[in-house]
C-alpha cells in the first residue's frame, strides 16, 4: 500500500464536504461538515505539541474533528513513534520499518498534560510488532509519567491488540489506566480486507481479559460503519462486545483518506446512526457515542464523566 500520500491539511478546508478529501472525487453528504480551525486555542495546542515534538493521531490520521477538539485543548497523544508495522485499509498512518522509541517520550507527554491542564487524556500508539511486548513498558511508562506530573488527569489508552506478545496486558494494567480502550473497528467478516494484520477474536478476547484482571476496570471499544457492513452484522458485533463486558461503544462513519485505501461502500444517514444507538443502548452498553463524526476519542473526557455517572447509577 503507499504510504507517502499527501495528507489533508484540515485547517486550510471550508468544510469537509466542500472539497474532495483525496478519496477519489466522491462528494460528502452534507451531514458530515465540521468548521476549519480557526481559534487561538487551536494554534495554542498546535504549537505546544509541536514544540514537544509529540505525535497526535489527531494530525496523523487527518481526523474532522481536529479543530473542534483542539481548540477544547483536547488531542489524542499517539506514541512509539509514527510509523505502524502493520498496514489496516482503513488508516492514514504511515506503514514501514518503524521508529527508534524516543526514551523522553513519556516525559513529554505528561509535561503536555500538566501545561494544557487536561482533566482528560486520551493515549494511543501504532502498532509495533517488532517489539518482543509491543510496545507494553512504553505504555506504562507514559501512564506513570502523566500521573506524576498531572495528577488530576485521567488517562485513556486506545491500544493495538499485543497479538503474540504474551504478558503485555499485566504490563499496562500495573499503570491502573482510567479507561482501556481497544477498538475492533469492524465485523469479522470483514476482517481480511479491512485489517489484515489483526484477528477478530484476539481483539474480543482482548477486551475480556482486561476486564477479568480488573472488574473495576472501564472497557471501551469503537467501530466504523460504511465500509460493507450488514445491520444484521453489527448486531452481532454489540453481543460480541457485551459478552466481554465491555462498558461503552462508539461507532462512527468510516471517512476515506485516500484512493489507496478501502472506498467508502455507504454513507450512513443521520437516523439509521440513531437506530444503532439505540440498540446499543438496549443490548446493555452504559454509554454510547454514536454519529458519522463519532470517532474513539471524540469527547471523551466528557463521555468518561458520563460513563462514570452511569456506573454510580446502576452499581448494586
Amino acid at each position: 500500500m503507499t504510504t507517502n500520500v499527501q495528507r489533508v491539511r484540515l485547517e486550510d478546508q471550508k468544510t469537509v464536504d466542500e472539497v474532495r478529501l483525496q478519496d477519489g472525487g466522491d462528494k460528502k453528504p452534507s451531514w458530515i461538515r465540521v468548521r476549519a480551525p480557526v481559534s487561538q486555542a487551536y494554534h495554542d495546542t498546535r504549537k505546544l505539541i509541536k514544540d514537544l515534538k509529540l505525535n497526535t493521531v489527531c494530525e496523523e490520521a487527518a481526523c474532522p474533528n481536529i479543530g473542534e477538539c483542539w481548540a477544547k485543548k483536547h488531542a489524542t497523544v499517539m506514541i512509539l513513534g509514527s510509523v505502524c508495522t502493520r498496514a489496516c485499509a482503513f488508516c492514514n498512518i504511515k506503514t514501514g520499518r518503524p521508529d527508534q522509541l524516543d526514551p523522553h517520550e513519556p516525559e513529554q507527554v505528561g509535561r503536555a498534560a500538566q501545561q494544557l491542564g487536561l482533566a482528560h487524556i486520551v493515549i494511543t500508539s501504532v502498532d509495533r510488532d517488532d517489539l518482543d511486548d509491543g510496545g507494553a513498558d512504553h505504555f506504562k511508562r507514559v501512564i506513570e509519567s502523566i500521573k506524576a506530573q498531572a495528577p488530576n488527569t485521567t488517562i485513556e489508552i486506545l491500544t493495538p491488540d499485543f497479538r503474540g506478545k504474551k504478558g503485555a496486558l499485566d504490563i499496562i494494567l500495573q499503570s491502573a489506566p482510567d479507561v482501556f480502550n481497544h477498538n475492533l473497528e469492524t465485523i469479522p467478516r470483514l476482517y481480511p480486507s479491512v485489517r489484515p494484520g489483526a484477528r477478530y477474536f484476539n481483539s474480543l478476547q482482548l477486551l475480556a481479559q482486561a476486564k477479568q484482571k480488573n472488574p473495576t476496570l472501564f472497557t471501551k471499544s469503537g467501530l466504523m460503519v460504511g465500509l460493507g457492513e450488514t445491520r444484521q452484522e453489527l448486531y452481532q458485533v454489540m453481543d460480541d462486545l457485551r459478552s466481554a463486558d465491555v462498558d461503552f461503544l462508539t461507532i462512527g462513519q468510516y471517512l476515506r483518506p485516500t484512493p489507496s485505501h478501502h472506498p467508502v461502500v455507504r454513507y450512513i444517514p443521520p437516523e439509521e446512526f440513531k437506530d444503532y444507538e439505540k440498540m446499543a443502548w438496549g443490548k446493555g452498553f452504559q454509554m454510547v457515542s454514536c454519529s458519522a463524526l463519532t470517532r474513539s476519542s471524540y469527547h471523551a473526557g466528557e463521555d468518561f464523566q458520563k460513563l462514570k455517572e452511569s456506573r454510580r447509577r446502576t452499581a448494586p
